[in-house]
């Protein structure tokens, strides 16, 4: 991992003391527009922008104190990045939310009036793209979302900002929370990792989501995907597939799951470098916010929240800082 002197210097700035990304997301558009419209028992298009905005905020001021860094969206992020603590970075999302159902292959889209340039003009410190991937998809659409990887990584390098890619798994024609795609996850993890990780995509930081699903880890096969000790086995192969620093994301799970997730990644001393922690730490509020308001929420954050977030980072102790991964080492090899 080659930093320039500028990415290395932006990346200090999303890291806590250790140089481990102890990281907030609440970059999610259409996700909490929907968990919104849920809790307020109507449809998302009935869900103004002001109470994503709100959430937001509400969700940046409180938190930030006990993050590293934010990660936010452009849409209706920017005044929760003003509010976020002096302490905390700024990660801001690039691509629009979700993906064009009525064409094959998932295929990511980048925000029409942003640009990477745009993105650091807005105060961000690194840039953040989300592709859905399976490498079992046709050559013909892999060869689209890799070379809509290069581009944006070649963006970034030229304004010496770090390009954190968010891998997001999936299997065409399965279930994603399914025992079937369960079982298959470990190789499409490993199988992503392995090809962003070559050099002409221009990937800093990775975000993925762990390789196993805890719901489908224990033992007697039938209902199970793996044992506990074929888990840790996935993980620290998916961590050695990585020629990059990796982070955790909480892909939607409740908190208590997510830290049973790190507990294991620790317990199978994977070297990845932090989280960027969204759902797992807030998704709980949104309910309360769409019932009592703002003030409400705050505390909510204010209390369970803040606890929410405190449990991630003491997960964090086990992480190794992305410095580990300078030079030729890889994640196997840093040990």
């Amino acid at each position: 991992m080659n930093l320039s002197p500028g990415k290395r210097a932006r990346l200090e700035r999303v890291s806590n003391a250790a140089g481990v990304i102890a990281a907030l997301a609440i970059d999610q558009r259409s996700a909490l527009r929907n968990l919104l419209a849920k809790a307020k028992r109507t449809t998302p298009e009935e869900i103004p922008a002001r109470m994503l905005e709100e959430c937001k905020e509400a969700v940046s001021r409180i938190l930030t104190p006990h993050a590293s860094a934010i990660l936010l969206d452009p849409e209706y992020g920017l005044p929760a990045a003003r509010q976020r603590a002096k302490n905390a970075g700024l990660l801001l999302a690039y691509e629009q939310t979700g993906f064009d159902p009525t064409i094959p292959g998932r295929l990511p889209r980048l925000l029409d009036e942003w640009s990477a340039r745009r993105i650091r003009e807005a105060g961000a410190d690194c840039v953040k793209v989300l592709l859905y991937y399976s490498p079992s998809t046709p050559p013909k659409i892999n060869d689209l979302k890799q070379a809509w990887v290069e581009r944006v990584g070649a963006e970034c390098a030229a304004l010496d900002m770090p390009f954190f890619l968010e891998l997001v798994v999936y299997h065409d024609g399965m279930d994603e929370k399914s025992l079937e795609f369960a079982r298959i996850k470990p190789e499409t993890v490993v199988g992503s990792l392995m090809e962003f990780s070559k050099p002409q995509y221009g990937v800093d930081v990775f975000k993925i989501g762990l390789a196993v699903n805890m719901a489908f880890v224990g033992e007697g096969g039938g209902s199970f995907a793996y044992s506990r000790e074929e888990a840790k086995r996935h993980l620290r192969y998916a961590g050695e597939a990585a020629r990059k620093p990796f982070i955790y994301l909480s892909e939607g799970v409740s908190n208590k799951t997510f830290d049973e997730g790190l507990a294991l990644a620790a317990e199978a001393e994977v070297r990845f470098s932090g989280v960027l922690c969204g759902r797992a730490t807030w998704k709980d509020g949104v309910e309360i916010y769409a019932a009592e308001g703002v003030a409400a929420l705050e505390r909510w954050l204010g209390q369970e929240g803040v606890l929410n977030i405190r449990r991630v980072n003491e997960r964090l102790r086990s992480a190794c800082p992305w410095t580990a991964f300078d030079g030729n080492q890889t994640a196997g090899s840093a040990r």
